[in-house]
């Protein structure tokens, strides 16, 4: 399988919201993603934008900028769901001490 490299700006998109990781209440200032990112003041606002725009992040009451509402959403749903699988795995070992997997 070919590996193919990320471009640029979606690399720079993606750690941009892998940045905002911890904090999601009180956000993150352009500046300082930009400084954690080693990129451009500039770079970082248009990824924002990007971001945004797609409901992945959020700019803040603060100024600031967090995981947006869309992101929170997909981090729920995956938690659900792995909930729901540990449900199943409880019970299918609840059946097997009790001596009956049907």
């Amino acid at each position: 399988m070919s590996k193919t490299a990320p471009s640029g700006k979606g690399s720079r998109v993606l750690k941009v919201l892998k940045a905002l990781k911890g904090h999601t209440i009180t956000g993150l200032s352009n500046k300082d993603l930009a400084e954690m990112l080693g990129c451009s003041p500039s770079s970082i606002t248009r990824d924002l934008a990007d971001l945004i725009e797609e409901g992945l992040a959020v700019k803040l009451d603060n100024g600031r900028f967090a995981h947006g509402v869309a992101l929170l959403q997909i981090a729920q749903a995956h938690s659900a769901h792995v909930a729901n699988l540990q449900d199943r795995i409880t019970e299918i070992n609840r059946r097997i001490a009790a001596g009956s997997l049907n």
